[in-house]
């Protein structure tokens, strides 16, 4: 079996059972109360936390199109809305949402964009939706330092506001490798030269060298999105979008259980804040850190232990669970008569190592 395919299985696996153990200790102690509240659920409120959810999505899709436009005019928005749903399943299947680049990077290469462009575009997509959580980020924690709406000494604020820290870091980076390749040259031989002493570096010039290709190519990507200020402002400004409408989703669960004690605002900021939690999750889908983290933010608003727990199932279903299983179609199914899915079997783990070969002394 192939070595990329047997450890998307061993992921899957461990998501299964992962699922399987969270959903258990939330259910355990008042599993007839919980089977009750979801089976009182409004099915017209789901139904738009659901278009919610997507319509993110299409904001998303949006973004990457415009950026993908730039070096292929004639790429089609419905291929691009495929790639963002897959992107959702291979994220979903690997530790830290690692797959979904590389994913990215072998399906439009396979779709005749070129492998300089292709990073490019992955390139300038991250900018831009780091750029808008980094945004985003900056209001929640403005709201919640006026008006207070966890407690400040909760070990989950310190872990969202490390979180918050080192979104906040790695924009700053980008940005600098953007606009000062020379230094940042500088840096990364300063730093190979100390990992060499410190025998961590087998072959320094090598290294050396794949660190400033990588600059290179990475501030060429960045300085061209600079230059075009109308797709850089369009392309963060439609991040938001997707990441507010994303956030929102609970929401619209809470009304289908008749929950009305938080708003936009609470809604947004917890969601964000629980999101961010997740990234320290080294597990397929952050699971069992997202809803406990889920849990613990709406359950300042939320005192029933059953309709919390109806809510954090109900919202992970569709964002996640929903989200794996439409990836999944959008990754498998298709017009053509034949898929490259050998193609990418074959070629993921490679693609990853291209992707991440900077990072590897």
């Amino acid at each position: 079996m192939n070595k990329e395919k047997a450890k998307n299985i061993r992921n899957i696996l461990l998501l299964i059972g992962m699922t399987i153990l969270v959903l258990y200790f939330v259910m355990k102690d008042n599993f007839s109360s919980i089977m009750y509240e979801l089976s009182q659920a409004n099915l017209w409120w789901i139904a738009l936390g659901v278009f919610l959810f997507y319509l993110g999505l299409y904001f998303k899709s949006l973004a990457f199109s415009g950026i993908i436009r730039e070096f292929e005019p004639k790429f089609s928005l419905f291929e691009t809305i495929r790639i963002q749903l897959a992107t959702q399943f291979f994220n979903g299947i690997t530790p830290f949402a690692t797959g979904g680049q590389p994913l990215v990077g072998v399906w439009l290469t396979k779709k005749g964009v070129d492998g300089p462009s292709s990073v490019n575009i992955v390139i300038q997509d991250f900018i831009t939706y780091q750029t808008g959580l980094v945004l985003l980020g900056v209001y929640a924690v403005l709201y919640n330092f006026f008006f207070h709406m966890f407690p400040s000494d909760s070990l989950l604020k310190k872990l969202v506001t490390l979180g918050f820290i080192m979104n906040t870091l790695v924009i700053v980076l980008l940005y600098l490798v953007s606009l000062n390749p020379k230094f940042n040259k500088m840096v990364t031989g300063w730093i190979v030269k100390f990992l060499d002493k410190i025998n961590v570096v087998k072959d320094k010039e090598k290294t050396i060298k794949k660190w400033e290709d990588y600059v290179d190519r990475f501030s060429a990507g960045a300085t061209s999105l600079f230059k075009n200020k109308k797709l850089f402002v369009r392309s963060i400004i439609l991040n938001m979008l997707y990441l507010s409408s994303q956030y929102l989703v609970p929401l619209a669960i809470a009304y289908s259980l008749g929950i009305n004690t938080f708003g936009i605002n609470e809604c947004i900021i917890s969601s964000a804040y629980s999101m961010l939690i997740g990234a320290f999750v080294p597990i397929p889908g952050a699971t069992g850190g997202l809803e406990y983290a889920f849990l613990q933010f709406f359950g300042n608003f939320i005192k029933d232990a059953a309709l919390l727990s109806a809510l954090m199932i109900l919202w992970r279903a569709i964002t996640y669970y929903s989200a794996m299983i439409v990836g999944a179609i959008a990754l498998y199914v298709k017009k053509d008569k034949q898929w490259e899915l050998v193609y990418l079997q074959i070629h993921i783990h490679h693609m990853l190592m291209v992707f991440l070969h900077p990072y590897r002394c």
